[in-house]
């Protein structure tokens, strides 16, 4: 919730190309979160590229939209040499701010690009106002909250931080059952790293149990309204 506009939450809305960024716009997003062609953690969608990028800033300043650069990988080392450039490239585009979650990244910013405004992801996994204050402390203008909390939790975080830091809170979108964006298990099934976005969501599959001494014996394992999947 953006502080200069106290009675009026800012409505952020993702844009995974170009169509949907148009549409985000066109339907009333103040502003737009969308990921390039690195550090980014929707595998699956359309890159923004530097030039792409570019014209998508310019549009949404025209129409007084704000536009949010994802960053929210958590990188390993061999990649690290690579976000100095990123950086520069996202700084010429003008990004409104950066979407991060890796501490690491965080000082790197604030390092070469000590003016832009940085966004801590809902993937920090921020869920007291101890670890929202300390993120502020080390140059945070907006923390994106765990998509886990309550209202009531969200309320005692935002009266026990500064007023100056903005919080956001996702109002729709799916939750890990693991560890948001940590999880092995599509790693390990599938070879497919949840980290660089490329998630199976083994979590949502459909599964049935077998016990040992029962073989080719199969137990249903389903959702209804009294209980869930089987994690």
């Amino acid at each position: 919730m953006m502080q200069n506009k106290l009675t009026q939450p800012e409505i952020l809305a993702p844009a995974g190309d170009w169509e949907r960024f148009e549409a985000a716009l066109d339907f009333g997003a103040d502003a737009v979160y969308l990921g390039g062609t690195q550090f980014g953690m929707r595998a699956a969608s359309a890159r923004f590229t530097p030039e792409l990028l570019e014209k998508a800033t310019r549009l949404a300043h025209q129409r007084g939209k704000r536009v949010y650069l994802t960053c929210n990988t958590l990188p390993r080392n061999q990649e690290i040499p690579l976000f100095e450039g990123f950086l520069e490239q996202a700084v010429a585009c003008q990004v409104d701010a950066l979407i991060v979650a890796d501490l690491g990244l965080l000082a790197l910013v604030r390092q070469y690009a000590p003016d832009m405004p940085i966004h801590m992801s809902t993937q920090t996994g921020i869920v007291n106002y101890a670890a929202a204050n300390q993120l502020y402390q080390m140059g945070a203008s907006r923390v994106v909250l765990a998509r886990e909390l309550s209202l009531d939790e969200i309320a005692e975080i935002r009266a026990k931080t500064p007023k100056e830091l903005e919080i956001e809170a996702f109002v729709h979108g799916a939750m890990c059952m693991s560890f948001s964006g940590r999880c092995l298990l599509s790693s390990y099934l599938t070879n497919r790293d949840a980290n660089r976005g490329a998630c199976s969501q083994p979590c949502r599959w459909s599964y049935h149990l077998m016990e040992e001494k029962r073989p080719g014996q199969f137990f249903p394992v389903f959702e209804d309204e009294q209980g869930s999947y089987i994690l």
